[in-house]
């Protein structure tokens, strides 16, 4: 039997090219080829799309005691209201998008950048989110409910 959550795109972000900062998009046409349209990443297979929770960005901000933009994590979706830790396999519903967790996504040397400590605290319970492919194309847009079937 299959579980489902249901949670809400809260914002999306992609970026052209490595080592710039994160763009912050209202929408975004999402392909199988090249993940969210724009975004170097997108051609990366099993990692085309990035998804971080606000429970975990949240948990992570509390254990260094900062308060930093959720954009720091350099992720391309923020969704709130799902739990995605061990959850490689299942697939993301959001807008016309289907999205299949391929892995837990490692937090990097630059999260300490960030912050003393946050690559850390992002490595606990699969905080720093999950990578992705995309298995249906489609359009997002912040405020789009998200599923979790599987």
């Amino acid at each position: 039997m299959s579980e489902q959550m249901q949670g809400e795109l809260l914002a999306i972000a992609m970026r052209d090219k490595p080592r710039v900062p994160m763009q912050e998009l209202s929408d975004c046409a999402v392909s199988v080829e090249a993940g969210l349209q724009g975004d170097f990443r997108g051609v990366s297979p099993g990692r085309q799309v990035t998804v971080l929770t606000r429970e975990g960005w949240q948990a992570a901000c509390e254990a260094v005691d900062t308060d930093l933009p959720w954009t720091t994590r350099r992720a391309n979706l923020f969704v709130r209201g799902l739990d995605l830790e061990g959850r490689v396999g299942a697939r993301l519903k959001i807008g016309t998008v289907e999205l299949v967790i391929t892995d837990e996504c490692e937090p990097c040397h630059f999260m300490d950048a960030a912050h003393e400590g946050l690559r850390k605290a992002l490595a606990l319970d699969w905080r720093a989110g999950v990578t992705c492919r995309v298995a249906q194309a489609g359009h997002v847009a912040i405020g789009d409910r998200v599923q979790l079937q599987g």
